[in-house]
């Protein structure tokens, strides 16, 4: 008898990436949660505050303006302005309106960007630890990438060298993120320089995610748009959910070349088209508006971390390096492998969640294996009981 040949069920190319990390710690608390358990959450990267009114009203007087239309794809001429003029005014670049594209959310952005300028066995260089879905996302473009491994004991600093010394004739591009998600750690300047200049002249992409730039805790606050001798190889992707606490909006942009611009609204067209209308006019209100909500908020969030950065000096064993941006503390939790059959920071995550009721993220998803990561984007009163119930829960191992 004939054997029949098995049916392939799904791409390769969706074969090769995996359902997002923070997402899929999010849906286990969420089963847990719909039992009845009182959870501590740590683990979505999401402000705890609410979108400022004037942000909210606009949204609001959109929709009774009947601003419930498709758009331009990649997004109406008034906010495209609004974001290059923000980002000029705070960072001394020079975008205009056709150098900027919506879309829905900043990952669609980065997404866009990568399958824009990414091909088939093209290397995409990748600093170590990294937001989760760098990863995944060249990987669906088929492109390989190729990791810079950065070093605790040196506060995860990423220099030029470490950069050069994995650049080969299939480098495309390099993704940085800074402030980085999930470390903190925030590039220098004069690093950071020196890399888009390394990457121009070897006619390297940058791909700049500055979802948290407005979160920069030190004195050096920059943007890689600063710095226009290298405009020519850099993709700027940026995000108004972090800035204005406007997560489930969806709206975010990226600041490139034209013809980027051009090839990246032409995949958006033929996937989710234009950002919502009255979504693009609330976002409007955001750029153009006051900006004191965004200081303030980056007040709080200094004011937590060193919250809980104290509560962490307080389990024996942990120790952590202080983050200078974002809102993510990125403790290594080491010292308890090999205890209570522990071997790894996966495995101490999923008994946080299940017996101390406490959701963290495993360091496995950000490409280290001895750390968490926990968000203090939350009220004090939960940082206290969440550290708390892992100060009793590390104290019994």
């Amino acid at each position: 008898m004939a054997t029949v040949p098995a049916v392939k069920q799904f791409s390769n190319r969706v074969n090769r990436i995996e359902i997002s990390a923070t997402m899929a710690v999010v849906a286990e608390a969420a089963k847990l949660k719909a039992a009845g358990a009182d959870l501590v959450e740590f683990g979505a990267g999401e402000p705890h505050f609410s979108t400022p009114q004037h942000i909210k009203d606009a949204g609001i007087a959109a929709i009774q303006n009947d601003c419930t239309r498709y758009t331009a794809v990649g997004g109406v001429q008034e906010l495209r302005a609004a974001i290059s003029r923000r980002h000029a005014a705070d960072f001394g670049s020079m975008y205009q309106p056709g150098d900027c594209m919506v879309s829905t959310g900043g990952k669609l952005a980065l997404f866009n960007a990568i399958q824009v300028l990414v091909d088939h066995g093209d290397e995409v260089i990748v600093p170590v630890p990294y937001w989760v879905s760098f990863k995944d996302i060249v990987e669906y473009a088929g492109g390989k990438c190729v990791f810079v491994e950065t070093e605790e004991t040196d506060n995860f600093r990423l220099t030029p060298e470490m950069i050069e010394r994995q650049i080969t004739p299939r480098t495309r591009g390099i993704i940085i993120n800074s402030p980085n998600n999930p470390s903190g750690a925030v590039l220098d300047p004069v690093d950071f320089t020196a890399i888009l200049r390394l990457a121009h002249k070897r006619g390297i992409y940058v791909i700049a995610d500055e979802c948290y730039v407005y979160l920069n805790f030190t004195s050096r606050r920059f943007s890689a748009g600063s710095i226009s001798d290298v405009k020519q190889h850099l993709v700027i992707v940026g995000s108004l959910s972090k800035t204005y606490a406007m997560t489930g909006w969806r709206l975010g942009y990226a600041l490139a070349p034209a013809p980027i611009i051009s090839a990246m609204t032409k995949l958006q067209s033929q996937s989710t088209s234009s950002t919502a209308h009255m979504v693009q006019m609330a976002g409007l209100a955001a750029v153009t508006g006051p900006q004191d909500c965004v200081e303030k908020m980056k007040q709080d969030y200094i004011l937590l971390r060193e919250l809980i950065l104290g509560h962490l000096k307080l389990i024996p064993g942990v120790t952590c390096v202080k983050p200078e941006g974002a809102f993510y503390v990125y403790p290594n939790v080491s010292a308890y492998f090999g205890k209570d059959g522990i071997t790894s920071a996966a495995d101490i995550a999923k008994r946080l969640l299940h017996e101390a009721h406490v959701v963290t993220v495993p360091g496995e998803a950000f490409g280290t294996r001895d750390h968490i990561r926990l968000s203090y984007a939350t009220s004090p009163t939960e940082i206290e009981r969440g550290l708390e119930r892992m100060q009793e829960w590390f104290g019994k191992l």
